[in-house]
C-alpha cells in the first residue's frame, strides 16, 4: 500500500523529533545560557522578570550568533504562529510568546510537539492541499502541505543548531 504525503510527512517530522531528542535530553540550565560568540542574540530577564528575546527587525551586520536559550524560544515562536495558523485561531505577536527559562525550556519545546501532533492527526491528505499563507507572502501560492514541511524542515535546522552549540561547548568544557 503507497504511502500518503501525510504519513511522509509525519515520518520526516518523527524523525526530525528524534535527531534533535538526542541534544534535548541532555542540555542544561548553563546550556541555554552559553554565549558562544560576540555579538550573540540571547534572551534577556526584563524588569518583570519575564524573558525577552533579542530582536532586530532588519538583520544585523555581522549577524548575531543565537545561543541556546534563543533557538528554544526561536522554536516556540514560530512552531506557535503555525499552529495558530493552521488551527484558524489568532496568530499570537513574537513578544506574547513566552519562554520559560532554562529550567522549562524542555519540556516547553515537547509539549509543543505534543499539540503539534494533535494538529498533524487532524489533517487530511485534501487539507495538505489548501492555499497557506504562513510563513511566507498570501501570494506565494503554497498550500497546507508545504507548510508542513517548512515546519519540518525549520525544526531540523534549528535543532541541529542547538545540538552543534550543545556539543561545542561540552568540547570547550572538556577542554
Amino acid at each position: 500500500m503507497a504511502e500518503s504525503r501525510l504519513d511522509l510527512l509525519r515520518w520526516q517530522f518523527d524523525l526530525t523529533w528524534a535527531l534533535g531528542e538526542v541534544h534535548l535530553a541532555e542540555l542544561t540550565a548553563d546550556d541555554f545560557r552559553w554565549e558562544p560568540a560576540r555579538p550573540c542574540w540571547t534572551m534577556r530577564r526584563s524588569e518583570d522578570g519575564a524573558w525577552i528575546a533579542d530582536w532586530a527587525d532588519a538583520e544585523p551586520d555581522p549577524i548575531p550568533v543565537p545561543t541556546m536559550a534563543w533557538l528554544s524560544w526561536h522554536i516556540g515562536w514560530w512552531w506557535s504562529t503555525a499552529m495558530d495558523h493552521l488551527l484558524e485561531r489568532p496568530v499570537r505577536e513574537r513578544e506574547s510568546v513566552r519562554w520559560p527559562g532554562p529550567d522549562g525550556a524542555v519540556a516547553w519545546l515537547t509539549a509543543l510537539r505534543d499539540e503539534w501532533l494533535t494538529v498533524l492527526d487532524g489533517l487530511t491528505d485534501g487539507r495538505l492541499d489548501e492555499p497557506s499563507a504562513y510563513p511566507w507572502p498570501e501570494d506565494a501560492g503554497l498550500t497546507v502541505g508545504h507548510q508542513v514541511a517548512w515546519v519540518n524542515a525549520e525544526l531540523m535546522k534549528n535543532l541541529a543548531e542547538i545540538g552543534q552549540q550543545r556539543l561545542a561547548r561540552a568540547a570547550a568544557l572538556a577542554g
